[in-house]
């Protein structure tokens, strides 16, 4: 069942995003060659609970950890470890936030030092299909429409988008309705209507869409262990259009990147 969220449901969704959004603007100059993913987790797991929130990952389903760390050809779900970043490598750091009884959700691939351009543009295209998939999230659009948008974005490079891991309403509870795959047809499932709010996720693969997991019950890899791309956004449907919650601006702003890619969806952030 789809819960449609009032404006004062969606204020409190936007600061646990916003929280996130602070929380991987806070990582971005740490991610560097050297630094393990186990260290970034306990910052990110200090920094929300100091600014008044609660790991919304840690300890939900069982997972063992603040953020889900997928380096490389890891998908996502990854576990945080002691092994060092390297130089070259890409990670997607995945984190969610609860308070005020409501969830932020929210992730980011990083570059770790000087990477390759062709991973640099896997995680360019990647990020990019995102923001055609919150495209479509319109009044009078479906469910289907993000996907279908992100699949023929994406695989007109030749790229691999996963089929079993997908995007998800979100509120009261981490995963709510309706699910948000990233392919499929257009024009299929649930129409939009304002006040739902949305994870949208895209999981891209330089190579097959396939993908297999690790005994450790959560780590998702690409079959043929090429790189993966992961980007995600908080969008509410306010008056009709997309709007987000969630912002990559605290992570541009500590890179010292400068874009104005958000500036379609009525950006607020504080």
């Amino acid at each position: 069942m789809i819960k449609i969220k009032t404006r004062k449901e969606i204020a409190l969704l936007r600061e646990s995003a916003l929280l996130v959004s602070k929380t991987l603007g806070m990582l971005a100059n740490e991610i560097k060659p050297g630094v393990t993913t186990l260290y970034l987790d306990k910052l990110a797991e200090e920094f929300i609970r100091d600014h008044g929130g609660v790991p919304g990952f840690k300890g939900l389903y069982g997972f063992p950890n603040t953020l889900c760390m997928s380096p490389n050809d890891q998908v996502v779900h990854g576990i945080p470890t002691n092994k060092p970043l390297q130089d070259g490598d890409i990670i997607s750091v995945d984190c969610g936030v609860l308070m005020n009884g409501f969830y932020g959700d929210h992730a980011y691939t990083f570059e770790v030092g000087e990477v390759e351009e062709e991973v640099k543009k896997l995680l360019r295209v990647t990020k990019e299909s995102l923001y055609k998939g919150i495209e479509q999230f319109r009044s009078g659009k479906r469910v289907s429409d993000i996907g279908h948008s992100i699949q023929k974005y994406t695989e007109a490079y030749g790229y691999g988008v996963v089929r079993e891991l997908v995007g998800h309403g979100l509120g009261r509870k981490m995963h709510e309705d309706p699910q948000v795959p990233n392919y499929g047809r257009p024009g299929r499932g649930k129409k939009f209507k304002d006040g739902m709010v949305l994870a949208i996720e895209p999981m891209i693969n330089m190579g097959t869409h396939r993908i297999v997991q690790l005994k450790d019950g959560w780590t998702i890899l690409t079959a043929d262990r090429k790189p993966s791309a992961h980007f995600e956004h908080d969008v509410a449907l306010i008056d009709g259009k997309p709007e987000l919650l969630s912002t990559f601006q605290y992570i541009y702003d500590a890179l010292g990147i400068e874009t104005d890619e958000e500036a379609l969806f009525h950006r607020v952030y504080s």
